[in-house]
């Protein structure tokens, strides 16, 4: 009986929600809803919640240019209020309604960056003083490749990738204005299977941050909502596969791959990772980063079995950090 009541009082919320939305001209898909409460259950309402909170501004400090974060933290403090981001040491939240005005931005001393797009490139726990031979799959604009130079002090070499030429131009304007130069840029169409010899089981670690749904986004742009659809999601899901498998080929026995993207999409998500391990040479990793809420990975989804591996993915939900939502998986070559 008290169970009843609650799926009918939840149901009601979910309607009020609803009429609120509409009422703000946001207008939020009834599958997309159904498809969060079938992952969230009862947190869902909070989901919904925090979806319709303004994305916190959030910065990184660029330490390949800023030499003294704390004395630079300190000049910053005396403008903004500044909240450190818990899991991340270089990354700050930020009460400026624009950073990208600020002049520290046009110097490339600061990159603005969702926090929890600074995960991925944590996850794949590089080495700041090695010679690591990294492949960044999906690179434009080049956030995470910026970010992996600086977390390897422009060491060893970063094979930066991307089948857009606009993006590409981004890429290189990032490249040069943050002081990166231990990078390579390359414009291979990953969705085609490659077959060069000299590419093969070349690197010790890749990023695959792949083009998504972008499900996880919305409280930065509520138009995602507007192209959104569950044909969108299978379409990328394919796509998906077809990068993964090559980005596999590229990698040597024992190395990393870290996987992410900006969607809460099963189909996206663990439906890739265990697309990978079933058909594929790799395993996947547990990830653990301190001070980060994370979830685990979901073992099945519309009658499909991804395998009990999928829990040690992450999902990271907005009203888990305050942060986007996102997913990172990690993959081990055997």
């Amino acid at each position: 009986m008290l169970s009843e009541l609650a799926e009918i009082l939840n149901f009601k919320v979910l309607i009020l929600k609803s009429l609120y939305f509409k009422m703000q001209n946001i207008i939020i898909p009834s599958e997309f809803e159904a498809r969060c409460f079938k992952l969230l259950g009862d947190d869902n309402i909070n989901f919904l919640d925090f979806c319709k909170k303004p994305l916190r501004k959030c910065i990184r400090l660029n330490t390949l240019k800023v030499k003294n974060p704390d004395k630079f933290v300190e000049n910053l403090n005396e403008r903004y209020k500044l909240e450190k981001v818990p899991f991340c040491n270089y990354a700050y939240f930020i009460d400026s309604h624009n950073p990208g005005k600020m002049p520290e931005y046009f110097f490339g001393e600061i990159y603005i960056q969702d926090a929890a797009s600074l995960i991925p490139p944590i996850a794949l726990n590089l080495n700041p003083d090695g010679d690591e031979f990294v492949f960044d799959a999906c690179a434009a604009p080049g956030s995470k490749t910026t970010q992996m130079a600086q977390i390897m002090n422009n060491k060893g070499c970063i094979v930066a990738n991307d089948a857009s030429d606009d993006r590409i131009k981004a890429l290189f304007f990032n490249l040069d204005v943050y002081g990166v130069l231990n990078v390579v840029v390359t414009g291979m169409n990953l969705e085609r299977m490659r077959t060069d010899e000299g590419l093969s089981r070349r690197f010790d670690k890749i990023l695959m941050d792949a083009p998504c749904s972008c499900e996880g986004t919305v409280r930065k742009d509520w138009k995602v909502l507007s192209r959104w659809g569950v044909n969108l999601i299978n379409f990328l899901s394919v796509q998906q596969k077809k990068i993964i498998a090559n980005a596999i080929n590229m990698l040597k026995k024992d190395g990393t791959l870290v996987y992410s993207t900006c969607t809460l999409a099963p189909e996206e998500n663990e439906g890739v990772i265990a697309h990978a391990v079933r058909n594929f040479d790799v395993e996947v990793e547990k990830i653990y980063i301190k001070n980060l809420k994370t979830r685990e990975g979901i073992t099945e989804w519309n009658g499909n079995d991804f395998g009990r591996d999928m829990k040690k993915c992450i999902r990271i939900y907005p009203q888990d950090n305050d942060t986007e939502g996102f997913f990172v998986a990690k993959l081990r070559k055997i």
